[in-house]
């Protein structure tokens, strides 16, 4: 008999077969609410998302299937255009990022609305410092006293312009919350993620990024903001997922760098993210 949380379900179009464990608390309740909004659907003259097609094409072609509506691709919904204006930075962070080794960095980032309990941040910070794995951790509280309990492996800071950093040449890695823009902004850089879920949507983001992209690890076995993730698990998990040589990993970082490119793909001239954005552009213009 499946322990509770292993029965699958797979009766949720253009979604494969999902875990019990990798559905939010309260998913019933939610999904219905959400079905409750479904009249806002069917007022509407057209529906974007913010993926691409390439990412999310079984999906994708059931809402286009089964809405009255056109359905429209058109990200990843990034600031990806001004990657092309920047110029050399005088940040900090990115000076040390340009010392640091091609692929060697993990970047870190929990988010800026959740949090991780003051003893899951312990083990974390034991889990990286004994990883001796360099880090760019991006904290917006108590970004100082994390910099001291991390050492001067690792670099500790409020903010950053993330999509520049996952771009950045010495970044191997991302230990991420699984928001959705974090994921996306990974897939166009081609970084592979450490998946470190905390509630919500972020949990089947984790199944999506680990199982069905294959472009990224669990860190969490189990699911939930209360289940400790102990610091020598984080540092096996870390050094395993840094090392470039282990076939596991390669492979994984062989999958993103062809995510990476279907992404850039699809924003060029004729891609399907361009193309879909003329389209809906042209219909405005025939309605108005």
């Amino acid at each position: 008999m499946p322990e509770k949380g292993d029965e699958s379900m797979s009766c949720i179009p253009g979604i494969s077969s999902i875990c019990l464990a990798d559905l939010p608390e309260g998913f019933r309740s939610t999904l219905e609410k959400s079905l409750s909004f479904s009249w806002v659907v069917d007022k509407s003259q057209w529906l974007l998302l913010t993926s691409f097609y390439e990412l999310d094409t079984k999906a994708t072609e059931v809402l286009q299937t089964r809405l009255p509506i056109p359905v429209y691709t058109v990200g990843p919904s990034i600031p990806h255009m001004t990657l092309k204006d920047a110029t050399d930075s005088n940040d900090d962070y990115m000076k040390w990022l340009d010392s640091q080794s091609k692929g060697s960095v993990l970047y870190v980032s929990l988010g800026s609305f959740l949090s991780v309990s003051d003893a899951q941040m312990d083990e974390i910070v034991e889990g990286f410092h004994d990883s001796g794995i360099p880090f760019l951790w991006v904290a917006r509280q108590d970004s100082s006293r994390l910099q001291k309990a991390c050492g001067d492996k690792g670099m500790v800071i409020p903010w950053c312009d993330q999509l520049r950093v996952l771009c950045h040449s010495s970044v191997g890695g991302f230990f991420t919350h699984c928001g959705w823009n974090s994921i996306l902004e990974a897939v166009f850089a081609g970084v592979p993620l450490l998946a470190f879920p905390l509630l919500w949507d972020q949990i089947p983001n984790c199944k999506f990024i680990a199982d069905d992209l294959r472009i990224g690890w669990r860190v969490k076995k189990e699911v939930g903001i209360d289940k400790l993730v102990t610091r020598e698990d984080i540092a096996r998990t870390v050094m395993s997922f840094m090392d470039s040589n282990e076939e596991e990993s390669k492979e994984m970082r062989r999958r993103a760098k062809e995510l990476q490119d279907a992404c850039r793909r699809a924003i060029e001239k004729g891609g399907s993210s361009e193309s879909n954005l003329d389209a809906f552009v042209r219909e405005i213009l025939q309605h108005h």
